[in-house]
């Protein structure tokens, strides 16, 4: 019987396989950076486009901050695939998107137009169908805010709105019911007279308060969700609100709106709300820019802040936190401002 015997691979041959073994990890890598940068390059674009585009997009834009992971792990992976294309690709992405997730404006208002003629407190939380009327009641007693605003109030809720909030407290109500989440309440107790409204799915009324002599503009806000079925509804309702933000500016008065935008400052349809009506928004010139307010159960740097009180330059603002609430999947937000006699 003859014996056989095993003759080792020549060390070139080798050093061929480690090679091509190596080159075809290093493309695995590459290719894997490819992946993981088309969604973060396109939601990127739209950013820089200033457009919203269609589903996926919408619905994408309100977590950009999120987008950093995937083009991170695009760039090491670039880097261990030594592809010098892809590392600019990754590199030019991550840069875009750090920019945008910078907070787009920070500081009190500095130059505010006049001396301050009252101090306001702004409360507005979104009840999740009424689920968090009790969280509600508990917060307005316990931070008395002037005004209040209230989405997602269901018929149980409006009725304990009604019953339950002092009248001494809050003379003054407008309270459109709804269930499960049409309903919406604007409270104050500063004299209110009803306004029109914003036409929308979900209740959005309109008032007008009168603070330190001042008649000022009050609009809540909710607009539909940017769901795949509803996106052009969103950006309708949203382009109604404009609207309002640009008709309040020609009309001079001091103007808030607050409420649930259902959209973040990464959102092209909600910019163009500030930019309509030269408005701010409060938690931003406090600070809190990236500070989500939806889900509930997520903390910064993920989540969404959705929920917002947009000022006029009439009023500057001296604070902003987010309070939370059970039974809910939104944070309220609780913002101070004064607001200021214009001296021109």
């Amino acid at each position: 019987m003859e014996s056989s015997t095993i003759t080792p691979a020549a060390p070139e041959a080798a050093d061929d396989i480690a090679a091509a073994r190596r080159g075809g990890l290093r493309r695995l890598a590459g290719w894997s950076a490819v992946a993981l940068l088309l969604v973060p390059t396109a939601v990127a674009a739209c950013r820089v486009a200033d457009v919203d585009a269609v589903t996926p997009m919408p619905q994408l834009l309100a977590f950009l901050p999120w987008m950093l992971l995937p083009a991170g792990a695009a760039l090491l992976l670039a880097l261990l695939g030594r592809r010098r294309a892809f590392v600019l690709w990754a590199a030019a992405v991550l840069a875009l998107l750090g920019w945008y997730v910078r907070p787009y404006d920070t500081g009190l208002t500095e130059d505010p137009p006049g001396p301050v003629a009252a101090r306001l407190t702004v409360l507005t939380s979104n009840l999740e169908f009424g689920g968090a009327t009790e969280g509600l009641l508990t917060a307005v007693r316990r931070e008395q805010p002037d005004l209040v605003f209230v989405q997602e109030c269901s018929v149980a809720c409006a009725k304990a709105l009604r019953s339950r909030v002092s009248r001494a407290d809050y003379p003054y109500r407008h309270i459109v019911e709804g269930d499960p989440a049409e309903g919406s309440a604007i409270l104050s107790r500063h004299p209110l007279k009803p306004a029109p409204g914003v036409d929308s799915v979900l209740a959005m009324p309109g008032a007008t308060a009168t603070v330190g002599e001042q008649p000022v503009n009050l609009q809540l806000a909710h607009p539909l969700p940017p769901v795949p079925s509803a996106v052009d509804d969103w950006r309708q309702e949203l382009g109604r609100l404009t609207s309002y933000a640009a008709g309040a500016r020609d009309g001079g008065r001091p103007t808030l709106i607050a409420g649930d935008f259902n959209a973040t400052q990464d959102h092209a349809a909600f910019r163009r709300v500030l930019e309509a009506g030269e408005l701010r928004d409060s938690a931003t010139l406090a600070g809190a820019a990236r500070t989500p307010s939806w889900p509930a159960a997520v903390r910064r740097p993920l989540g969404a802040q959705i929920d917002h009180v947009l000022v006029s330059e009439d009023f500057s603002v001296r604070g902003a936190r987010f309070l939370d609430l059970a039974d809910t999947d939104h944070r309220s937000l609780l913002v101070t401002l004064d607001l200021h006699l214009r001296t021109e």
